[in-house]
């Protein structure tokens, strides 16, 4: 049985991501980051997935961004709330942390290589992205080949493989395939903002994905909102 890295922040995304991986047969290692996000509640939702659906191990590396800041997330920066479709769509948003996907793969393939593991798994998906630019198809390529030309199993011809099973996947599509296999998305976190109780706020960007996900796949919505 082969082994993969999953990425789990704790949301819908990357639990569907790591369920779809596990379901095609690979023993699934999960991989968190505690980055100085303004709220720890995403990472106790990853923890609460990975012991739900059987990870191997579940790994949290610590690391500061907020000395980098620039973010809505890391950063006294209001995060943006009431957004249209239209508005979420277009631009790069303030909740776009500068090169955090990349940072975050550097540990995955790190992490794989001591690990031997043969998959990297992202729950990146390029229409609910929210026009980040690393979900994107060509920053998958670009970080595959690093893997290949920066590693030691990649120069020995044996480089780790990044997927992106969402990647062509609305927020819809994605819930269906996790109600299929079992999900209990009611473990997940995807707020930007909580309250303090750890409520949704329901205003913010990933809210409204969220909300708009479970309403468009017809599947009722477990989140509890502010």
């Amino acid at each position: 049985m082969n082994d993969a890295i999953v990425l789990l922040s704790g949301g819908i995304d990357s639990t569907t991501a790591f369920a779809m991986t596990q379901a095609a047969g690979r023993r699934c290692h999960a991989l968190s980051f505690r980055y100085g996000q303004r709220h720890a509640i995403e990472i106790e939702a990853a923890a609460r997935v990975a012991k739900a659906l059987g990870a191997v191990r579940h790994d949290v590396m610590t690391l500061d961004l907020r000395a980098i800041g620039g973010s809505a997330l890391t950063a006294e920066i209001a995060v943006p709330k009431g957004r249209d479709e239209a508005e979420i769509g277009s631009g790069i948003p303030v909740t776009y942390v500068p090169a955090r996907n990349t940072i975050f793969m550097a540990y995955a393939i790190a992490l794989a290589e001591v690990r031997d593991a043969s998959e990297i798994v992202v729950g990146v998906n390029v229409l609910d992205s929210s026009g980040y630019p690393d979900c994107r198809p060509e920053w998958l390529a670009a970080v595959q080949e690093v893997a290949r030309l920066g590693t030691k199993t990649g120069v020995e011809r044996r480089p780790v493989t990044i997927r992106a099973p969402l990647i062509k996947m609305s927020k819809a599509e994605i819930i269906r395939a996790g109600v299929k296999l079992g999900i209990d998305y009611g473990l997940t976190h995807s707020c930007y903002d909580p309250a303090p109780s750890g409520a949704a706020c329901g205003a913010c960007d990933a809210c409204q994905l969220r909300r708009r996900g479970f309403e468009s796949a017809d599947v009722a919505d477990p989140t509890i909102y502010a």
